[in-house]
Protein backbone atom coordinates (compact mmCIF):
# COMPACT_ATOMS: atom_id res chain seq x y z
CA UNK A 1 0.00 0.00 0.00
CA UNK A 2 1.49 3.46 -0.98
CA UNK A 3 2.27 6.21 1.54
CA UNK A 4 -1.17 8.41 0.64
CA UNK A 5 -3.09 5.35 0.87
CA UNK A 6 -2.14 4.76 4.36
CA UNK A 7 -2.19 8.60 5.62
CA UNK A 8 -5.86 8.17 4.12
CA UNK A 9 -7.04 4.94 6.08
CA UNK A 10 -5.36 5.99 9.85
CA UNK A 11 -6.22 9.32 9.30
CA UNK A 12 -9.80 8.49 8.03
CA UNK A 13 -10.34 5.92 10.23
CA UNK A 14 -9.28 8.19 13.28
CA UNK A 15 -12.14 10.70 12.28
CA UNK A 16 -14.67 8.31 11.71
CA UNK A 17 -14.12 7.00 15.35
CA UNK A 18 -14.30 10.56 16.90
CA UNK A 19 -17.06 11.59 14.70
CA UNK A 20 -18.79 8.43 15.69
CA UNK A 21 -18.37 8.55 19.40
CA UNK A 22 -19.49 12.39 19.34
CA UNK A 23 -22.81 10.75 17.89
CA UNK A 24 -23.19 7.82 20.35
CA UNK A 25 -22.63 10.49 23.01
CA UNK A 26 -24.48 13.13 21.58
CA UNK A 27 -25.52 16.07 23.88
CA UNK A 28 -29.11 16.14 24.93
CA UNK A 29 -29.34 18.44 27.97
CA UNK A 30 -27.06 21.43 29.21
CA UNK A 31 -26.00 19.58 31.78
CA UNK A 32 -24.17 17.14 29.28
CA UNK A 33 -23.13 19.58 26.98
CA UNK A 34 -21.44 21.46 29.38
CA UNK A 35 -20.10 18.66 32.05
CA UNK A 36 -21.08 15.83 30.74
CA UNK A 37 -23.66 15.39 33.43
CA UNK A 38 -20.86 15.47 36.15
CA UNK A 39 -20.56 11.39 35.46
CA UNK A 40 -17.40 11.12 34.00
CA UNK A 41 -15.16 8.35 35.93
CA UNK A 42 -11.13 10.14 37.37
CA UNK A 43 -9.62 8.17 34.85
CA UNK A 44 -11.18 8.48 31.77
CA UNK A 45 -11.09 12.33 32.65
CA UNK A 46 -7.21 12.22 33.56
CA UNK A 47 -6.68 10.71 30.27
CA UNK A 48 -9.70 13.29 28.40
CA UNK A 49 -7.31 16.40 30.48
CA UNK A 50 -4.14 14.98 28.81
CA UNK A 51 -5.62 15.07 25.44
CA UNK A 52 -7.20 18.29 26.08
CA UNK A 53 -4.28 19.74 27.65
CA UNK A 54 -1.73 17.83 24.75
CA UNK A 55 -2.46 20.10 21.75
CA UNK A 56 -0.85 20.98 18.84
CA UNK A 57 1.79 22.91 20.57
CA UNK A 58 3.12 19.98 22.74
CA UNK A 59 2.71 17.66 20.13
CA UNK A 60 3.62 19.54 16.71
CA UNK A 61 5.70 22.30 17.55
CA UNK A 62 6.90 22.04 21.14
CA UNK A 63 9.66 19.79 19.83
CA UNK A 64 10.39 21.68 16.75
CA UNK A 65 10.89 24.98 19.27
CA UNK A 66 13.39 22.95 21.46
CA UNK A 67 15.12 21.45 18.47
CA UNK A 68 16.26 25.05 16.83
CA UNK A 69 16.77 26.36 19.72
CA UNK A 70 17.59 23.82 22.52
CA UNK A 71 18.13 24.73 26.33
CA UNK A 72 16.15 27.94 26.41
CA UNK A 73 13.26 26.57 24.76
CA UNK A 74 13.31 24.23 27.80
CA UNK A 75 10.73 26.50 29.28
CA UNK A 76 7.92 25.09 27.66
CA UNK A 77 8.40 21.98 29.54
CA UNK A 78 9.20 23.66 32.81
CA UNK A 79 6.00 26.08 32.71
CA UNK A 80 3.65 24.03 31.48
CA UNK A 81 4.25 20.82 33.58
CA UNK A 82 4.37 23.27 36.44
CA UNK A 83 1.43 25.03 36.00
CA UNK A 84 -0.41 21.80 35.94
CA UNK A 85 0.90 21.17 39.18
CA UNK A 86 -0.28 24.47 40.21
CA UNK A 87 -4.02 23.74 38.69
CA UNK A 88 -4.44 20.25 39.96
CA UNK A 89 -3.80 21.87 43.67
CA UNK A 90 -4.90 25.34 44.10
CA UNK A 91 -7.33 25.34 41.82
CA UNK A 92 -9.46 22.46 40.47
CA UNK A 93 -10.49 20.95 43.99
CA UNK A 94 -12.13 23.97 45.11
CA UNK A 95 -13.82 25.15 41.52
CA UNK A 96 -15.69 21.27 41.34
CA UNK A 97 -16.71 22.01 45.31
CA UNK A 98 -18.35 25.18 43.96
CA UNK A 99 -20.30 23.14 42.07
CA UNK A 100 -21.13 25.47 38.55
CA UNK A 101 -20.77 24.50 34.94
CA UNK A 102 -18.06 27.79 33.91
CA UNK A 103 -15.19 29.76 34.72
CA UNK A 104 -17.15 33.21 34.36
CA UNK A 105 -20.23 31.55 36.24
CA UNK A 106 -17.69 31.15 39.31
CA UNK A 107 -16.28 34.43 38.94
CA UNK A 108 -19.73 36.21 38.82
CA UNK A 109 -21.42 34.31 42.03
CA UNK A 110 -18.01 34.86 44.09
CA UNK A 111 -17.30 38.79 43.30
CA UNK A 112 -21.48 38.91 43.15
CA UNK A 113 -21.39 40.84 40.04
CA UNK A 114 -22.71 40.30 37.17
CA UNK A 115 -19.81 42.94 35.59
CA UNK A 116 -17.47 40.80 37.05
CA UNK A 117 -18.95 37.47 35.46
CA UNK A 118 -19.37 39.62 32.02
CA UNK A 119 -15.11 41.18 32.26
CA UNK A 120 -14.50 37.37 32.63
CA UNK A 121 -16.31 36.51 29.50
CA UNK A 122 -14.42 38.40 27.49
CA UNK A 123 -11.21 37.52 29.59
CA UNK A 124 -11.86 33.84 28.32
CA UNK A 125 -12.91 34.46 25.05
CA UNK A 126 -9.45 36.52 24.35
CA UNK A 127 -7.27 33.82 25.51
CA UNK A 128 -9.32 31.21 24.18
CA UNK A 129 -9.84 32.39 20.50
CA UNK A 130 -5.88 33.19 20.66
CA UNK A 131 -5.26 29.37 22.01
CA UNK A 132 -7.11 27.97 19.40
CA UNK A 133 -5.66 29.39 16.47
CA UNK A 134 -1.94 27.37 17.27
CA UNK A 135 -4.24 24.46 17.06
CA UNK A 136 -5.66 25.61 13.58
CA UNK A 137 -2.35 26.25 12.64
CA UNK A 138 -1.70 22.68 13.45
CA UNK A 139 -4.20 21.18 12.31
CA UNK A 140 -3.38 23.26 8.57
CA UNK A 141 0.29 21.87 8.93
CA UNK A 142 -0.49 18.38 9.55
CA UNK A 143 -3.53 18.35 6.84
CA UNK A 144 -1.32 20.45 4.03
CA UNK A 145 1.55 17.71 3.99
CA UNK A 146 -0.71 14.34 4.08
CA UNK A 147 -3.22 15.32 1.74
CA UNK A 148 -0.82 17.28 -0.21
CA UNK A 149 -3.02 20.18 -0.16
CA UNK A 150 -2.19 23.99 0.40
CA UNK A 151 -2.32 25.16 4.24
CA UNK A 152 -5.12 27.15 4.15
CA UNK A 153 -6.75 23.98 2.70
CA UNK A 154 -5.90 21.93 5.36
CA UNK A 155 -6.99 24.61 7.52
CA UNK A 156 -10.59 24.53 6.47
CA UNK A 157 -10.79 20.50 6.45
CA UNK A 158 -10.04 20.66 10.08
CA UNK A 159 -12.32 23.01 10.75
CA UNK A 160 -14.72 20.57 9.29
CA UNK A 161 -14.28 18.08 11.52
CA UNK A 162 -13.84 19.41 14.77
CA UNK A 163 -17.74 21.39 13.27
CA UNK A 164 -19.40 17.84 13.30
CA UNK A 165 -17.97 16.36 16.29
CA UNK A 166 -17.74 19.32 18.34
CA UNK A 167 -21.11 20.84 17.51
CA UNK A 168 -22.96 17.21 17.72
CA UNK A 169 -21.39 16.01 21.24
CA UNK A 170 -20.68 18.51 23.41
CA UNK A 171 -18.55 17.80 26.28
CA UNK A 172 -20.23 14.70 27.16
CA UNK A 173 -19.37 13.90 23.31
CA UNK A 174 -16.06 15.58 23.65
CA UNK A 175 -14.94 14.06 26.71
CA UNK A 176 -14.84 10.24 25.17
CA UNK A 177 -13.33 11.58 22.22
CA UNK A 178 -10.82 12.76 23.51
CA UNK A 179 -10.18 9.87 25.25
CA UNK A 180 -10.02 7.77 21.93
CA UNK A 181 -7.33 10.64 20.77
CA UNK A 182 -5.48 10.75 23.76
CA UNK A 183 -4.57 6.97 22.48
CA UNK A 184 -3.53 7.99 19.07
CA UNK A 185 -2.17 10.75 20.09
CA UNK A 186 0.47 9.13 22.68
CA UNK A 187 1.04 5.79 20.63
CA UNK A 188 2.13 8.07 17.49
CA UNK A 189 4.71 10.14 19.39
CA UNK A 190 6.55 7.69 21.32
CA UNK A 191 6.61 4.93 18.61
CA UNK A 192 8.46 6.99 15.82
CA UNK A 193 10.77 8.24 19.27
CA UNK A 194 11.48 4.28 20.32
CA UNK A 195 12.54 3.50 16.32
CA UNK A 196 15.14 6.95 16.32
CA UNK A 197 15.79 6.83 19.39
CA UNK A 198 17.33 2.93 18.94
CA UNK A 199 19.02 3.70 15.68
CA UNK A 200 20.75 7.17 17.03
CA UNK A 201 22.08 5.44 20.45
CA UNK A 202 20.77 1.63 20.81
CA UNK A 203 18.16 2.28 23.54
CA UNK A 204 14.60 1.58 23.35
CA UNK A 205 13.59 4.39 25.95
CA UNK A 206 13.77 7.99 24.35
CA UNK A 207 14.69 9.85 27.46
CA UNK A 208 16.98 7.81 28.54
CA UNK A 209 18.56 7.65 25.04
CA UNK A 210 19.08 11.19 25.13
CA UNK A 211 21.30 10.91 27.89
CA UNK A 212 22.91 7.44 26.03
CA UNK A 213 26.12 7.36 23.40
CA UNK A 214 25.92 8.31 19.76
CA UNK A 215 25.78 4.89 17.61
CA UNK A 216 28.11 7.13 15.01
CA UNK A 217 30.63 9.17 16.92
CA UNK A 218 30.56 6.98 20.30
CA UNK A 219 30.45 10.03 22.02
CA UNK A 220 27.09 11.18 24.33
CA UNK A 221 24.36 11.84 21.92
CA UNK A 222 24.15 15.92 23.30
CA UNK A 223 28.25 16.21 22.77
CA UNK A 224 27.82 14.87 19.32
CA UNK A 225 24.91 17.28 18.85
CA UNK A 226 26.83 20.42 20.71
CA UNK A 227 29.55 19.65 18.22
CA UNK A 228 27.38 19.49 15.35
CA UNK A 229 25.94 22.27 15.71
CA UNK A 230 28.90 24.46 16.43
CA UNK A 231 30.72 23.62 13.74
CA UNK A 232 27.71 25.17 11.10
CA UNK A 233 28.27 28.63 13.49
CA UNK A 234 24.62 27.99 15.74
CA UNK A 235 25.45 28.11 20.09
CA UNK A 236 25.56 24.72 21.75
CA UNK A 237 22.78 23.16 22.01
CA UNK A 238 22.81 22.57 25.55
CA UNK A 239 23.88 26.25 26.63
CA UNK A 240 21.89 29.32 27.48
CA UNK A 241 22.15 32.13 25.54
CA UNK A 242 19.45 34.61 26.20
CA UNK A 243 17.85 36.82 28.91
CA UNK A 244 17.59 34.66 32.37
CA UNK A 245 15.25 37.38 33.84
CA UNK A 246 13.04 36.89 30.68
CA UNK A 247 13.30 32.83 30.51
CA UNK A 248 12.19 32.86 34.64
CA UNK A 249 9.17 35.26 33.63
CA UNK A 250 8.30 33.19 30.38
CA UNK A 251 8.33 30.14 32.60
CA UNK A 252 6.37 31.65 35.20
CA UNK A 253 4.03 33.06 32.53
CA UNK A 254 3.16 29.79 31.75
CA UNK A 255 2.68 28.04 34.78
CA UNK A 256 0.19 30.54 35.84
CA UNK A 257 -1.29 30.61 32.51
CA UNK A 258 -1.73 26.91 32.57
CA UNK A 259 -3.43 27.24 35.91
CA UNK A 260 -5.92 29.89 34.71
CA UNK A 261 -6.81 28.49 31.04
CA UNK A 262 -10.41 27.51 31.36
CA UNK A 263 -10.95 24.83 28.78
CA UNK A 264 -8.88 22.43 31.16
CA UNK A 265 -10.57 23.86 34.30
CA UNK A 266 -13.95 23.03 32.97
CA UNK A 267 -12.78 19.71 32.84
CA UNK A 268 -12.94 19.56 36.39
CA UNK A 269 -16.36 20.00 36.27
CA UNK A 270 -17.05 16.72 34.73
CA UNK A 271 -16.38 14.36 37.11
CA UNK A 272 -19.23 13.00 40.42
CA UNK A 273 -17.11 14.56 43.69
CA UNK A 274 -14.49 16.86 44.69
CA UNK A 275 -11.97 14.17 45.16
CA UNK A 276 -12.83 12.61 42.18
CA UNK A 277 -11.17 16.20 40.89
CA UNK A 278 -7.94 15.62 42.76
CA UNK A 279 -7.46 11.68 41.56
CA UNK A 280 -8.27 13.00 37.56
CA UNK A 281 -5.70 15.78 38.26
CA UNK A 282 -3.26 12.82 39.38
CA UNK A 283 -3.55 10.52 36.38
CA UNK A 284 -3.68 13.27 33.98
CA UNK A 285 -0.28 14.11 35.26
CA UNK A 286 0.43 10.22 34.58
CA UNK A 287 -0.47 10.42 31.32
CA UNK A 288 1.09 13.57 30.41
CA UNK A 289 4.36 12.98 31.29
CA UNK A 290 4.38 10.06 28.76
CA UNK A 291 4.84 12.64 26.14
CA UNK A 292 6.83 15.67 27.91
CA UNK A 293 9.60 13.10 29.08
CA UNK A 294 10.04 11.70 25.61
CA UNK A 295 9.79 15.55 24.07
CA UNK A 296 13.40 16.66 24.49
CA UNK A 297 14.83 13.57 23.30
CA UNK A 298 12.39 13.95 20.12
CA UNK A 299 13.83 17.52 19.46
CA UNK A 300 17.75 16.49 19.75
CA UNK A 301 17.08 13.50 17.60
CA UNK A 302 15.82 15.85 15.04
CA UNK A 303 17.74 18.08 14.88
CA UNK A 304 20.53 15.70 14.80
CA UNK A 305 19.04 13.73 11.97
CA UNK A 306 18.51 16.59 9.66
CA UNK A 307 22.19 17.74 9.75
CA UNK A 308 23.43 14.65 9.10
CA UNK A 309 20.46 14.41 5.86
CA UNK A 310 22.50 17.68 4.40
CA UNK A 311 26.13 17.18 5.23
CA UNK A 312 26.00 13.30 5.24
CA UNK A 313 30.20 13.42 5.93
CA UNK A 314 30.33 15.31 9.12
CA UNK A 315 30.49 18.83 9.36
CA UNK A 316 34.01 19.40 10.38
CA UNK A 317 37.12 20.25 8.16
CA UNK A 318 37.57 23.31 6.26
CA UNK A 319 35.15 22.32 3.46
CA UNK A 320 32.00 21.12 4.48
CA UNK A 321 30.30 18.73 2.37
CA UNK A 322 26.78 19.42 1.26
CA UNK A 323 23.96 17.63 -0.11
CA UNK A 324 23.27 18.38 -3.81
CA UNK A 325 19.60 20.24 -4.51
CA UNK A 326 18.62 17.46 -6.96
CA UNK A 327 19.63 14.16 -4.59
CA UNK A 328 17.48 15.59 -1.78
CA UNK A 329 15.38 12.85 0.30
CA UNK A 330 11.70 12.49 -0.29
CA UNK A 331 10.99 13.89 3.05
CA UNK A 332 12.11 17.20 1.92
CA UNK A 333 10.11 17.16 -2.06
CA UNK A 334 7.09 16.16 -0.05
CA UNK A 335 7.25 19.34 2.07
CA UNK A 336 8.63 21.68 -0.01
CA UNK A 337 4.81 20.79 -1.86
CA UNK A 338 3.76 22.32 1.34
CA UNK A 339 5.50 25.65 1.39
CA UNK A 340 6.80 25.04 4.96
CA UNK A 341 10.16 23.95 3.74
CA UNK A 342 11.82 26.51 1.03
CA UNK A 343 15.09 26.43 -0.57
CA UNK A 344 17.26 29.23 -2.49
CA UNK A 345 20.35 28.48 -4.39
CA UNK A 346 21.95 32.05 -3.65
CA UNK A 347 25.35 31.11 -4.60
CA UNK A 348 24.06 29.25 -7.48
CA UNK A 349 26.32 25.62 -6.79
CA UNK A 350 23.28 23.58 -6.93
CA UNK A 351 23.93 22.20 -3.58
CA UNK A 352 21.85 22.97 0.22
CA UNK A 353 23.86 25.06 2.63
CA UNK A 354 22.50 25.05 5.80
CA UNK A 355 24.53 26.72 8.52
CA UNK A 356 23.91 29.90 11.13
CA UNK A 357 24.58 32.52 7.95
CA UNK A 358 24.47 35.40 11.19
CA UNK A 359 27.81 33.59 13.06
CA UNK A 360 30.85 36.29 12.43
CA UNK A 361 32.91 33.54 13.88
CA UNK A 362 31.58 30.82 11.56
CA UNK A 363 31.87 33.79 8.42
CA UNK A 364 35.18 33.08 7.13
CA UNK A 365 34.34 29.34 7.11
CA UNK A 366 31.50 30.30 5.04
CA UNK A 367 33.31 32.41 2.76
CA UNK A 368 36.40 29.18 2.54
CA UNK A 369 33.18 27.20 1.32
CA UNK A 370 32.03 29.98 -1.55
CA UNK A 371 28.33 29.90 0.21
CA UNK A 372 26.06 33.14 0.33
CA UNK A 373 23.86 32.23 3.06
CA UNK A 374 22.17 29.55 4.60
CA UNK A 375 19.60 28.25 1.81
CA UNK A 376 17.42 26.11 3.94
CA UNK A 377 14.30 27.48 5.65
CA UNK A 378 12.49 24.73 7.67
CA UNK A 379 9.39 25.86 9.61
CA UNK A 380 9.39 24.35 13.11
CA UNK A 381 6.35 23.44 13.13
CA UNK A 382 7.05 20.32 10.74
CA UNK A 383 9.79 19.25 12.70
CA UNK A 384 8.09 15.99 14.63
CA UNK A 385 5.51 15.32 11.06
CA UNK A 386 9.11 14.74 9.62
CA UNK A 387 10.70 13.24 12.03
CA UNK A 388 10.08 9.28 10.92
CA UNK A 389 10.23 10.31 7.15
CA UNK A 390 14.00 12.12 7.83
CA UNK A 391 14.93 9.16 9.89
CA UNK A 392 13.63 6.24 6.63
CA UNK A 393 11.02 4.52 8.68
CA UNK A 394 8.52 2.87 7.72
CA UNK A 395 5.10 4.02 5.65
CA UNK A 396 2.50 2.96 8.61
CA UNK A 397 4.69 4.89 11.25
CA UNK A 398 4.62 7.91 9.37
CA UNK A 399 0.59 7.83 8.53
CA UNK A 400 0.28 6.82 12.38
CA UNK A 401 2.30 10.11 13.37
CA UNK A 402 0.00 12.10 10.91
CA UNK A 403 -3.34 11.16 12.81
CA UNK A 404 -1.53 11.81 15.72
CA UNK A 405 -0.83 14.93 15.45
CA UNK A 406 -4.55 15.84 14.11
CA UNK A 407 -6.03 14.25 16.95
CA UNK A 408 -3.49 16.95 19.31
CA UNK A 409 -4.92 19.80 17.65
CA UNK A 410 -8.57 18.59 17.48
CA UNK A 411 -8.49 17.37 21.04
CA UNK A 412 -7.77 20.84 22.24
CA UNK A 413 -9.09 22.88 19.67
CA UNK A 414 -12.85 21.25 20.39
CA UNK A 415 -12.05 21.78 24.58
CA UNK A 416 -11.52 25.35 23.65
CA UNK A 417 -14.35 25.65 21.54
CA UNK A 418 -16.49 24.12 24.15
CA UNK A 419 -14.93 26.63 26.85
CA UNK A 420 -16.10 29.75 24.32
CA UNK A 421 -19.28 28.48 23.56
CA UNK A 422 -20.10 28.10 27.37
CA UNK A 423 -18.97 31.11 28.27
CA UNK A 424 -21.30 32.65 25.72
CA UNK A 425 -24.62 30.99 26.09
CA UNK A 426 -24.41 30.02 29.87
CA UNK A 427 -22.97 33.07 30.82
CA UNK A 428 -23.60 36.10 28.06
CA UNK A 429 -26.56 34.85 26.70
CA UNK A 430 -29.05 32.84 29.29
CA UNK A 431 -26.68 34.94 32.49
CA UNK A 432 -27.08 38.84 31.67
CA UNK A 433 -29.21 38.97 27.85
CA UNK A 434 -31.66 36.24 27.98
CA UNK A 435 -31.91 34.87 31.72
CA UNK A 436 -35.90 33.46 30.92
CA UNK A 437 -33.90 31.06 28.09
CA UNK A 438 -35.29 27.71 27.83
CA UNK A 439 -32.89 24.72 27.93
CA UNK A 440 -33.65 23.73 24.74
CA UNK A 441 -33.00 27.55 23.17
CA UNK A 442 -29.71 27.42 25.70
CA UNK A 443 -28.21 24.44 24.28
CA UNK A 444 -28.98 25.77 20.68
CA UNK A 445 -26.99 28.98 21.10
CA UNK A 446 -24.47 27.17 22.59
CA UNK A 447 -24.04 25.12 19.54
CA UNK A 448 -24.53 28.09 17.42
CA UNK A 449 -21.79 30.48 19.43
CA UNK A 450 -19.56 26.95 18.70
CA UNK A 451 -19.72 27.32 15.16
CA UNK A 452 -19.44 31.15 14.86
CA UNK A 453 -16.19 30.35 17.57
CA UNK A 454 -14.67 27.70 15.05
CA UNK A 455 -15.19 30.09 11.74
CA UNK A 456 -13.32 33.26 13.47
CA UNK A 457 -10.59 30.46 14.42
CA UNK A 458 -10.06 29.44 11.20
CA UNK A 459 -10.45 32.77 9.87
CA UNK A 460 -7.44 34.02 12.46
CA UNK A 461 -5.53 30.89 11.83
CA UNK A 462 -5.00 31.07 8.28
CA UNK A 463 -2.11 34.02 9.40
CA UNK A 464 -0.91 33.16 12.69
CA UNK A 465 1.27 35.54 14.78
CA UNK A 466 3.88 32.71 15.22
CA UNK A 467 4.49 29.12 15.24
CA UNK A 468 1.99 26.86 17.10
CA UNK A 469 3.77 26.61 20.40
CA UNK A 470 4.59 30.61 20.16
CA UNK A 471 0.82 31.53 19.71
CA UNK A 472 -0.43 29.48 22.22
CA UNK A 473 2.24 30.69 24.87
CA UNK A 474 0.45 34.63 24.06
CA UNK A 475 -2.56 32.85 24.99
CA UNK A 476 -0.97 31.79 28.19
CA UNK A 477 -0.01 35.21 28.66
CA UNK A 478 -3.36 36.81 28.44
CA UNK A 479 -4.64 33.45 31.01
CA UNK A 480 -2.29 34.64 33.52
CA UNK A 481 -2.79 38.08 33.25
CA UNK A 482 -6.79 38.45 33.64
CA UNK A 483 -8.46 34.56 34.96
CA UNK A 484 -5.59 33.25 37.03
CA UNK A 485 -5.62 36.00 39.11
CA UNK A 486 -9.09 36.18 39.79
CA UNK A 487 -9.43 32.50 40.75
CA UNK A 488 -6.79 32.80 43.01
CA UNK A 489 -7.82 35.81 45.23
CA UNK A 490 -11.82 34.44 44.98
CA UNK A 491 -10.65 30.76 46.42
CA UNK A 492 -8.17 32.18 48.96
CA UNK A 493 -8.74 35.70 49.82
CA UNK A 494 -12.31 36.99 51.51
CA UNK A 495 -11.57 40.50 51.47
CA UNK A 496 -11.12 40.94 47.31
CA UNK A 497 -14.32 42.39 46.49
CA UNK A 498 -16.59 42.95 43.41
CA UNK A 499 -15.34 46.08 42.26
CA UNK A 500 -11.20 45.07 42.92
CA UNK A 501 -11.67 42.15 40.73
CA UNK A 502 -13.06 43.76 38.04
CA UNK A 503 -10.53 46.54 38.03
CA UNK A 504 -8.03 43.49 38.72
CA UNK A 505 -9.07 41.80 35.45
CA UNK A 506 -8.70 44.94 33.24
CA UNK A 507 -6.00 46.23 34.26
CA UNK A 508 -4.43 42.93 33.67
CA UNK A 509 -6.06 42.07 30.17
CA UNK A 510 -5.57 45.36 28.86
CA UNK A 511 -1.83 46.23 30.14
CA UNK A 512 -1.10 42.51 28.64
CA UNK A 513 -2.73 42.92 25.12
CA UNK A 514 -1.19 46.25 24.82
CA UNK A 515 2.18 45.18 25.68
CA UNK A 516 1.64 41.97 23.13
CA UNK A 517 0.26 44.13 20.70
CA UNK A 518 3.33 47.08 20.75
CA UNK A 519 5.65 44.54 20.78
CA UNK A 520 4.88 42.32 17.71
CA UNK A 521 4.54 45.67 16.14
CA UNK A 522 0.45 45.51 15.39
CA UNK A 523 -0.04 49.10 15.97
CA UNK A 524 -0.08 51.18 13.48
CA UNK A 525 2.92 53.99 13.90
CA UNK A 526 3.24 56.48 10.89
CA UNK A 527 6.14 56.60 9.64
CA UNK A 528 7.19 53.17 10.73
CA UNK A 529 7.26 49.73 9.91
CA UNK A 530 6.29 48.11 13.51
CA UNK A 531 6.59 49.06 16.86
CA UNK A 532 10.14 50.56 17.39
CA UNK A 533 12.45 47.96 18.76
CA UNK A 534 14.25 50.29 21.26
CA UNK A 535 10.84 50.97 22.31
CA UNK A 536 9.27 47.08 22.24
CA UNK A 537 12.36 45.94 24.37
CA UNK A 538 12.48 48.83 26.62
CA UNK A 539 10.73 47.15 29.99
CA UNK A 540 14.16 45.33 30.64
CA UNK A 541 13.95 43.04 27.60
CA UNK A 542 10.75 40.86 28.25
CA UNK A 543 8.99 39.60 25.44
CA UNK A 544 5.38 39.66 24.61
CA UNK A 545 5.26 35.91 25.31
CA UNK A 546 5.96 36.43 28.76
CA UNK A 547 4.60 39.62 29.73
CA UNK A 548 2.01 37.78 31.34
CA UNK A 549 3.97 37.02 34.46
CA UNK A 550 3.83 40.93 35.05
CA UNK A 551 0.41 41.06 33.90
CA UNK A 552 -0.99 38.94 36.31
CA UNK A 553 0.98 41.04 39.24
CA UNK A 554 -0.67 44.06 37.84
CA UNK A 555 -4.06 42.18 38.14
CA UNK A 556 -3.22 41.12 41.68
CA UNK A 557 -1.80 44.33 43.05
CA UNK A 558 -4.57 46.67 41.23
CA UNK A 559 -7.59 44.16 42.59
CA UNK A 560 -5.81 43.85 46.13
CA UNK A 561 -5.23 47.93 46.59
CA UNK A 562 -8.97 49.02 45.17
CA UNK A 563 -10.65 46.32 47.22
CA UNK A 564 -8.36 47.66 50.68
CA UNK A 565 -9.99 51.11 49.47
CA UNK A 566 -13.26 49.97 49.33
CA UNK A 567 -16.00 47.75 51.67
CA UNK A 568 -16.37 44.88 52.43
CA UNK A 569 -17.56 41.89 50.78
CA UNK A 570 -20.82 40.97 52.23
CA UNK A 571 -20.91 38.60 54.86
CA UNK A 572 -22.41 35.87 53.14
CA UNK A 573 -19.77 35.79 50.41
CA UNK A 574 -17.25 35.72 53.07
CA UNK A 575 -18.96 32.34 54.53
CA UNK A 576 -18.91 31.20 50.56
CA UNK A 577 -15.15 31.46 50.60
CA UNK A 578 -14.61 29.87 53.77
CA UNK A 579 -17.16 26.90 52.67
CA UNK A 580 -15.34 26.37 49.22
CA UNK A 581 -11.44 26.08 51.36
CA UNK A 582 -12.55 24.07 54.63
CA UNK A 583 -13.58 20.80 54.10
CA UNK A 584 -17.02 19.62 55.56
CA UNK A 585 -16.94 18.83 59.37
CA UNK A 586 -13.15 20.24 59.45
CA UNK A 587 -14.12 22.71 62.61
CA UNK A 588 -16.03 20.12 64.32
CA UNK A 589 -12.73 17.57 63.93
CA UNK A 590 -10.11 20.20 64.87
CA UNK A 591 -12.30 21.30 68.02
CA UNK A 592 -11.45 17.88 69.69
Amino acid sequence: MDHNSLYLLFVGATFALYIGIAIWAMAGSTSEFYAAGRGVHPVTNGMATAADWMSAASFISMAGLIAFTGYDNSSFLMGWTGGYVLLALLLAPYLRKFGKFTVPEFIGDRFYSQTARLVAVVCLIVASVTYVIGQMTGVGVAFSRFLEVDNSTGLFIGAGVVFCYAVLGGMKGVTYTQVAQYVVLIIAYTIPAIFISLQLTGNPIPALGLFSDHTGSGEPLLQTLDRVVTDLGFREYTSHDGNTFNMVLFTLSLMIGTAGLPHVIIRFFTVPKVADARWSAGWALVFIALLYLTAPAVGAMARLNIIDTIHPNGTSGPQIETLAYDDRPDWMKNWEVTGLLKFEDKNGDGKIQFYNDKSESFAATAEANGWKGSELNVNRDILVLANPEIAGLPGWVIALVAAGGLAAALSTAAGLLLAISGAVSHDLIKGALMPNISEKGELLSARIAMAVAIGVATYLGLNPPGFAAQTVALAFGLAAASIFPALMMGIFSKRVNNVGAVAGMLAGLIFTLLYIFLHKGWFFIPGTASFPDTIAGSLFGIKSTAIGAIGALINFAVAIGVSRATDQPPKEIQDLVESIRVPRGAGAASAH
